[in-house]
């Protein structure tokens, strides 16, 4: 990377200039102690190193020390200035060439890190009740998700993408019990639900149970015959894990649609099936973790940096979600990942101290775990946010996807920070304008692979009606494809700097990105990139009768093309090739 290079020859000559004693009273340098930054002024260069900081140990003005450390790099075609306390840098034609012609040696790994210390991850997301469509909310987890995990293999981990279905609390009766009502009213009786608020919190209203209670009626009849139709003598498990079967294919289904795959839907039931919960719970015992107080056991967790003990099982004898989830988390652990990512709502905040304690407290390290915080969706409808829920005015994912597409959809679901609350504009991410993010960038796309065919297709002349020969030849094209050589992009330069400094920033951003868990920063750069690209072809004229700079700029366009398929591949959006 080019800063990368910068910061080296600055560091070097830093540490020169202290064995020949040019920094004052400094006597030592430590490397990875300055910063790059981007200058605010462009014109100061394309980075800057802020040398203020080494003023305490050298005695002397940062302007000093800053034209000493100047004095001591090896010169090159780069160029390098001091301004106040600040080494400002403007990168030469070779570091400018060798990053496009990097683009063209990796094509669609460029980007990638190599040498990285690679990890087995375990990312879990989304995990909804099987209780229901998903709503909006969980789609921008599957977006984010999805995108993480594809940021992440890109970068050189392993992941392992897991859902876990919550299908062992007693929302599965309710929906059973739920079911039961539809059924009968498909049967032709006078039902519904109640209409008593807290009642009818113990229902799932939505009409969404319609077709299933269709379904049920249609292949399940051998079961209503033999009760003569009486719903109510049918076993509520039955309707509960018919349901539930059905609600996880509907799921299922969504998620493949939306490009989100999970190698694996674990089941709390067959958490608990297993044994495991219980075992969890034994080794507590066993070392002195758990403690009874009014009928329940507690967990030590404030032992472990939580700013409370939990209840793990109730007097009842019945179990706390937290119970489950500390199985759960040992299991993954258990199953050899060396890293757990868990993304979680906001609300979910107070769980994570107590999550990590029972991690420590079972004998594992629980900076293992990572937790992703995220806010949720306001989806605004022209101009009007419009509420969500499983009992009122639902909006489900299923319908978003329908009304804008997937391609939007999964943009605008990760072009936030996870931890920033998302407004959704519906009408503005239909339209195919220059203020919709997505159409944006993959207009961008779509016009340099239309530069590119342009460059080998005959023309016809409007005045004379004649066929005009192609300005390039398509086996030329291929050559400046597939055989790129460095002094193809000399004629450019000079009006392609900005674009390709920011092509050259596309392995900062993924190396940031892929380090903080974070996605929003690749639809920054997508947006950012595809402004550069726009900016270069309104001001330069691609095909031209000057054959060279017409292939110099051919090749920035492929680079262009290149990096943005990159791009947008991690997002799993599609890079069209016309619009």
């Amino acid at each position: 990377m080019i800063k990368d290079y910068f910061l080296d020859k600055v560091e070097d000559a830093v540490l020169k200039a202290v064995q020949d004693n040019k920094l004052g009273q400094m006597s030592e340098y430590k490397r990875e102690t300055l910063v790059v930054e981007r200058p605010k002024n462009p014109d100061f260069g394309d980075f800057a190193v802020n040398v203020s900081s080494l003023a305490r140990s050298a005695k002397i003005a940062p302007p000093a020390i800053a034209n000493a450390i100047v004095s001591e790099i090896d010169k090159d075609d780069n160029e390098y200035s001091v301004i106040g306390g600040f080494i400002n840098f403007k990168a030469g034609k070779n570091l400018l060439i060798n990053s496009i012609d990097e683009i063209f040696k990796k094509r669609e790994n460029y980007g990638r890190p190599e040498n990285i210390k690679k990890e087995n991850i375990i990312l879990e997301y989304v995990s909804a009740n099987p209780t229901g469509p998903f709503h909006i909310g969980h789609g921008r987890w599957a977006a984010m998700g999805s995108v993480l995990a594809n940021l992440l293999k890109f970068y050189g981990h392993d992941v392992y993408q897991e859902f876990y279905i919550n299908d062992a609390g007693s929302q599965i009766q309710k929906l059973g019990n739920s079911l039961a009502i539809r059924i009968r009213q498909e049967l032709g009786e006078d039902i519904d639900f109640p209409s008593d608020e807290v009642e009818r919190k113990n229902y799932y209203p939505g009409d969404y149970l319609i077709p299933v209670a269709k379904k049920f009626v249609k292949e399940q009849n051998n079961i209503l015959q033999s009760v003569h139709n009486d719903v109510t003598k049918i076993d509520v498990k039955t309707l509960s894990d018919f349901a539930k079967n059905e609600m996880e294919k509907l799921q299922k289904e969504l998620l493949e649609h939306f490009r989100v795959h999970f190698d694996n839907f674990y089941s709390e039931l067959t958490l608990h099936k297993s044994g495991k919960v219980d075992e969890c719970v034994n080794k507590l015992k066993e070392s002195g973790k758990i403690y009874k107080k009014d009928g329940a056991d507690w967990f030590r967790s404030s032992d472990y940096g939580d700013d409370q003990d939990r209840v793990i099982k109730k007097a009842d004898g019945s179990n706390t979600y937290l119970t489950a989830d500390i199985a759960y988390h040992i299991d993954k652990l258990e199953r050899g990942f060396d890293r757990m990512i868990n993304i979680w709502g906001a609300d979910h905040h107070g769980y994570v101290a107590r999550v990590r304690a029972s991690i420590e407290a079972l004998g594992y390290n629980p900076d293992k775990l990572e937790i992703l915080l995220g806010q949720l969706v306001n989806l605004v409808i022209n101009g009007n946010e419009v509420r969500m829920g499983k009992r009122k005015n639902m909006v489900t994912l299923d319908d978003l996807i329908e009304e804008v597409g997937v391609d939007a959809t999964r943009f605008w679901m990760s072009m936030r920070n996870i931890d920033t609350t998302l407004d959704f504009d519906i009408e503005l991410a239909k339209t195919k304008s220059d203020e919709n993010p997505v159409f944006y960038v993959q207009y961008a796309h779509a016009r340099a692979c239309s530069i590119l065919r342009n460059a080998v297709e005959n023309k016809v002349d409007t005045e004379t009606g004649k066929s005009v020969p192609a300005p390039l030849a398509e086996a030329e094209l291929a050559e400046l494809k597939n055989n790129y050589k460095k002094e193809y992009l000399l004629p450019t330069l000079d009006t392609a700097r900005k674009l390709v400094l920011k092509l050259e920033e596309f392995k900062s951003m993924i190396k940031m990105s892929a380090e903080t868990r974070q996605v929003y920063t690749i639809c920054r750069y997508v947006q950012e990139l595809a402004s550069e690209f726009h900016s270069f072809y309104n001001a330069n004229r691609v095909i031209s009768d000057d054959r060279e700079l017409m292939k110099s700029r051919l090749a920035l366009v492929l680079s262009v093309k290149q990096v943005l398929k990159n791009a947008l591949d991690i997002l799993a959006v599609t890079a069209p090739e016309r619009m």
